[in-house]
């Protein structure tokens, strides 16, 4: 009697009940979260200093007087910070005219390292089973351990027979000289697109030139923005080409200008350091207006 009584009448849930899991898994997983690597930060804490330190120092001592940079340690904040000291190297500098024509330089270096190291790779990459394209990939990635300086002396010579000792000459030896390492990130990347979408470009009528330009060169966003920024680096902070090739002292760009303040027997270091940060801060803008794709080209271009 008992149990027939239980078998009519059945005990119900309702259905948001049936599958709920219990209020201390709940809880427990609330308290989980993302798991902080606190090692790794730590690590990262470290080395943000090897960046900040040096920052500070350059601050620091842009605002002080000759007589406060050569005591101490250069670490002490200027009690009366000397704001014009970035004026003066403004002025002895010719900020303008040198900024002008690093600018120019770099513009350019960066314009054609995008277009001729893009082009290149893309040529390599769809006639890989061609033995000229593949002996092209081996002197590229041979060309990459050629020291620089080897090869100066005969480019000094070879700019002035061409009438190439100015900024243009300057860029254009900073594009055919990152053709080699700049045509291999491209490359990595390159394999990584699917040669479908060409094929389906092809079908709809459109050349070579057009699948390139309309279909793969705006895939190669995140990878341009790291060949960009490092032709950019490369270009803006040089010394030693601009030195060597630019015959017209008017001309020159401004990390060879700085070197005005450093003389023979003495350096008048708050001014260095003051032209030092104002050169600084075209870097610091691009870098940060690029720096979202710069990791993306990397990682996309290495896994395949």
């Amino acid at each position: 009697m008992t149990a027939t009584l239980t078998d009519a009448h059945p005990q119900t849930r309702r259905p948001d009940q049936r599958d709920a899991p219990p209020t201390a898994v709940i809880r427990r997983s609330r308290r989980r979260g993302p798991r902080v690597n606190w090692w790794m930060t730590a690590l990262l804490l470290v080395a943000s200093l090897t960046i900040l330190v040096p920052l500070y120092f350059t601050v620091s001592m842009a605002l002080k007087t000759p007589e406060q940079a050569a005591s101490g340690t250069g670490f002490a904040w200027p009690a009366d910070p000397q704001w014009e000291n970035f004026a003066q190297a403004f002025a002895l500098t010719d900020y303008p005219a040198a900024f002008m024509s690093t600018a120019f330089i770099t513009v350019l270096s960066v314009l054609g390292a995008l277009g001729a190291s893009s082009m290149v790779a893309y040529a390599i990459v769809r006639n890989w089973d061609r033995k000229f394209f593949r002996l092209s990939y081996i002197y590229l990635l041979s060309a990459m351990f050629v020291p620089f300086p080897v090869v100066i002396l005969p480019l000094i010579k070879q700019t002035a027979m061409f009438g190439l000792d100015n900024p243009l000459g300057v860029a254009f030896i900073h594009i055919v000289g990152g053709i080699s390492f700049n045509s291999l990130l491209f490359i990595a990347f390159l394999r990584s697109i699917p040669i479908e979408l060409e094929e389906a470009a092809r079908i709809d009528g459109a050349s070579t030139w057009q699948t390139f330009r309309k279909v793969i060169f705006p895939l190669l966003a995140p990878m341009s923005a790291t060949v960009g920024i490092f032709a950019f680096l490369g270009s803006w902070n040089d010394f030693l080409l601009p030195q060597m090739l630019i015959a017209d002292p008017s001309l020159q760009t401004l990390p060879v200008v700085q070197q005005l303040f450093q003389g023979q027997f003495n350096t008048n270091y708050p001014l260095a350091f003051a032209s030092y940060l104002m050169a600084l801060a075209p870097t610091l803008l691009v870098y940060l207006f690029a720096q979202r794709w710069i990791m993306s080209g990397v990682m996309r271009g290495a896994v395949k």
